[in-house]
């Protein structure tokens, strides 16, 4: 009795955890010489001019001062509970980081939809990409925190106020790598697959839907993950630029004219965590939907 040979099981993507945990401890090695090198100086200064530090030299007092270049461990720790506990008080950073993370993904969703409609006009008219792709463009050079507050200010004459401005700002940002990169991956399918489709009497909407689409699922990943992370620098500026009652970008404001730099440190953890998990979750969709793609 034969048998029929098994169909091969496709191979596993390799993981990014190693590379990820590599960078991690190279950054731990390097933390506590560079905390002390940043925060030596600042406490020279101090003992110069007569301050009572509690310690007798630079190096000993590195680790003591109030608003440190560089936070030691004890001052991370310390600002991690005083702004983490409990995790949903309006001051905590967990509950501004969730704050701002929906006002990203709502910013991320309208991004999205407009960049593909963007994406379909420039790949179906070459007229059209030649009148308003320069104009794309030339809107990405405007500096987000000058047209945050004028957007605010006229979304706010119609009644739009809150959550929606930010996510707006947002949108404004993402949307022009999506539209870019979807534009690039409707164009790249081979000519011969698209000579193909026509030999088969593809109509242009199957042509788009069989094989553009699918051709483009690669580009169209990538490009949201580039656009995760403006859209949330967009959430924050806004936020900053703005009035806002909630969100990292407050929580930085008000730290910031406190000078607290070990609040500002933490705040900025978040907001990079928040980043990364985005990013991740961009990254979970893209391994779902692309499983038919040979790893990389």
């Amino acid at each position: 009795m034969t048998t029929l040979p098994s169909s091969p099981r496709p191979a596993r993507r390799p993981s990014n955890l190693l590379p990820m945990l590599g960078v991690a401890l190279a950054a731990l090695l390097l933390y506590w010489p560079l905390m002390l090198w940043a925060n030596s100086g600042q406490a020279a200064r101090s003992l110069a001019s007569g301050a009572d530090l509690g310690c007798s030299t630079a190096l000993a007092c590195a680790t003591q001062l109030r608003n440190p270049v560089i936070p030691a461990p004890g001052q991370f720790a310390s600002g991690f509970r005083n702004l983490s506990v409990p995790p949903l008080a309006p001051t905590s950073a967990p509950y501004n980081a969730l704050v701002t993370g929906g006002e990203t993904l709502l910013g991320l969703a309208l991004a999205s939809v407009f960049g593909l409609v963007l994406a379909t006009l420039l790949v179906r008219s070459r007229s059209f990409e030649r009148a308003t792709l320069p104009w794309l463009v030339a809107s990405q050079t405007v500096p987000i925190v000058a047209l945050a507050p004028m957007l605010a200010v006229l979304l706010g004459q119609y009644g739009v106020q809150g959550f929606v401005p930010k996510a707006i700002i947002a949108a404004y940002i993402a949307f022009f790598p999506i539209a870019i990169g979807m534009a690039q991956g409707l164009r790249s399918p081979d000519p011969l697959q698209l000579d193909l489709m026509r030999t088969y009497r593809a109509s242009p909407a199957q042509v788009f839907g069989l094989l553009r689409i699918p051709a483009s699922l690669p580009y169209l990943f990538t490009s949201l993950k580039v656009a995760a992370t403006a859209a949330l620098v967009g959430s924050i500026v806004a936020e900053i630029s703005t009035i806002s009652f909630s969100g990292l970008g407050k929580m930085l404001a008000e730290n910031s004219r406190a000078s607290d730099t070990v609040a500002l440190w933490v705040i900025m953890i978040y907001g990079a965590a928040l980043g990364i998990v985005l990013v991740a979750i961009i990254g979970g969709l893209e391994r779902l939907v692309t499983r038919w793609r040979p790893p990389a």
